[in-house]
């Protein structure tokens, strides 16, 4: 019996390049693709585009705004998922009063600074709260994920961010998940913290928590063997379940 397929979300202005270095441990059993959300301005319409070219059964790991849209392909289709992979992202709408208005007003900010200064310019910026600190003098790390938000656009940027201010709550959609289900944050995460993702394991009926040690919200690249060790764990669940 063949592997099912496995479908990578990626996040906010990023691409295959978050994904890249778990290839050597996942993919060597496995078809993976990799998804691009073009123009996109919603997490349901980044869904729909997914399951456009999607076959008719498939694993979906998703990483950040990415595990968002997971979670809106199994709002459509959980009768095609075989087993999900949220990692560093949370589930819950944007806040009211204050604590909404303050996340607003960070991510315009940031949408600003891309506009008048260049997107290099805004994910330096962004970068410094987005990986572990130690790992902000590797320069090969800070100059790929820069790389990679280089090669989106500032309009890009301010569609995503659309789609993440106007995100739904995915409460119940994480409470009727039936599939093995991986919930996986940097333990340094402090962007999406390990409590959040916690708080996630608690409501998924068939969850695993894997806390990655000394990396922050870009896990999957500063620390991709380990990364990679819990999504194989993750894939043979799966395999079992299949069987």
């Amino acid at each position: 019996m063949s592997a099912l397929p496995l479908i990578l979300v990626p996040g906010l202005m990023c691409d295959y390049t978050v994904w890249d270095p778990l290839f050597p441990q996942i993919n060597a059993s496995r078809v993976c693709t990799v998804v691009d959300h073009g123009d996109a301005n919603s997490l349901e319409q980044m869904a729909i585009q997914l399951l456009r070219d999607a076959p008719p059964k498939f694993l979906l790991a998703g990483h950040s705004m990415g595990a968002r849209v997971v979670l809106e392909v199994l709002r459509l289709v959980p009768e095609r998922v075989g087993g999900v992979a949220l990692l560093d992202t949370g589930y819950l709408p944007k806040s009211s009063g204050l604590a909404g208005e303050e996340e607003v007003r960070k991510r315009f900010n940031l949408l600003q600074m891309a506009q008048e200064k260049g997107v290099r310019a805004m994910a330096r910026e962004w970068v410094q709260g987005m990986v572990h600190p130690d790992r902000l003098t590797d320069q090969a790390l800070i100059e790929r994920i820069l790389n990679m938000f280089e090669r989106k656009s500032a309009d890009i940027f301010a569609k995503q961010i659309n789609a993440l201010i106007h995100r739904p709550d995915g409460t119940d959609v994480l409470k009727s998940i039936q599939v093995p289900t991986l919930i996986l944050c940097g333990r340094q995460d402090t962007w999406s913290p390990p409590s959040q993702h916690e708080a996630m394991q608690q409501l998924a009926p068939h969850a695993t928590l894997a806390l990655v040690d000394a990396a922050g919200h870009m896990a999957p690249m500063e620390r991709p063997r380990e990364v990679a060790d819990a999504m194989l764990l993750w894939l043979s669940e799966c395999a079992l379940r299949k069987a």
